[in-house]
């Protein structure tokens, strides 16, 4: 039903999958002239043009699927996406001060130097230009149905990868299928970010177990074909799920053999991956504390303070 569009990001991921069915759109890609002239080219292709768009739907709130999604709603375009989705996309700029001025605390917690965690929390800032804020005309919880291109469609949510992320299945020529967004990808295994609690003052959502967790529901469904956000269409969507969820369980197991004594989150980056460029201390320490979640779930570490740290130790 739906066809790929590929978009280029300026983003190290490279090109972010658009999908079009009928005069629906999912995830239009960031906000760049770039993107938007090949997006451009390919509804042209298609005898269409912005205005033709009738609805965006947006799997999650990243700015390489979502950027576009206001040049299309002032086209004339319906938003739709979750409500934890509409709440990020709707003032992007107050949820990334919100993420760091919750990091740079969170991550001085896990045993990093306050000015690190601050030049961290400072990179993001560069996504602002790509995805400028825009509202949402409607919200979809887990099991709500639309029809697109006279098929129905049926939101499933997925968590994990990102706050509200939305699974889109329905049925297509060769089964079940689903638009999984940055949750399931062919050649990439997706480290899930940190993210902050979705509202002041409550404990951090576990990110990594629960998109084990979701990756488990979403292989029991047994799609046979799933559209991801990135890179070529999965076809044995079945076994590409188990592949993900392999390759973090051995993560798991290096994380636990990490953990000498009394450990940090840091001690445990820096143990995997030595001496990370600033760039990528945050997936480094998403990767940590991630998996140092599971390891405390399944009570394999516990955790403690010790002025102000974090620590874990094995049980």
């Amino acid at each position: 039903m739906f066809s790929r569009l590929s978009i280029p990001t300026p983003f190290q991921v490279g090109p972010v999958n658009a999908y079009l069915a009928g005069r629906t759109l999912v995830d239009p890609g960031p906000d760049s002239e770039e993107a938007w002239s090949a997006l451009l080219g390919e509804l042209e292709a298609r005898n269409l043009a912005p205005a033709d768009i009738e609805r965006v739907l947006v799997t999650h709130p990243h700015p390489d699927h979502f950027g576009l999604a206001r040049r299309f709603r002032d086209a004339g375009a319906q938003v739709v996406t979750s409500r934890a989705s509409a709440d990020i996309v709707g003032d992007f700029a107050g949820r990334l001060s919100y993420e760091q001025d919750f990091f740079v605390d969170c991550f001085e917690r896990h045993g990093m130097a306050r000015s690190t965690a601050e030049s961290v929390l400072e990179l993001p800032e560069v996504y602002l230009e790509y995805a400028p804020s825009c509202e949402t005309d409607r919200v979809l919880a887990d099991g709500d149905q639309l029809t697109v291109a006279d098929q129905t469609v049926t939101a499933r949510a997925a968590e994990g990868h990102a706050a509200g992320e939305l699974v889109f299945e329905y049925d297509g020529e060769g089964g079940r299928e689903a638009v999984v967004g940055d949750q399931v990808l062919p050649d990439i295994t997706p480290n899930p970010l940190l993210q902050p609690p979705l509202e002041r003052g409550t404990e951090r959502p576990r990110v990594l177990p629960a998109f084990n967790d979701s990756l488990d529901e979403l292989r029991e469904v047994g799609y046979d074909r799933v559209l991801p956000g990135h890179r070529e269409i999965i076809d044995a969507p079945a076994e590409r799920i188990a592949e993900i969820r392999a390759e973090h369980e051995d993560r798991s197991e290096n994380v636990l053999a990490a953990v000498d004594g009394k450990t940090t989150a840091v001690d445990v980056m820096e143990d995997l991956f030595g001496d990370l460029p600033l760039t990528e201390l945050f997936p480094g320490m998403s990767e940590a504390v991630g998996h140092l979640d599971v390891l405390e779930l399944r009570g394999e570490v516990t955790r403690s303070e010790q002025g102000g740290v974090v620590l874990y130790e094995r049980t």
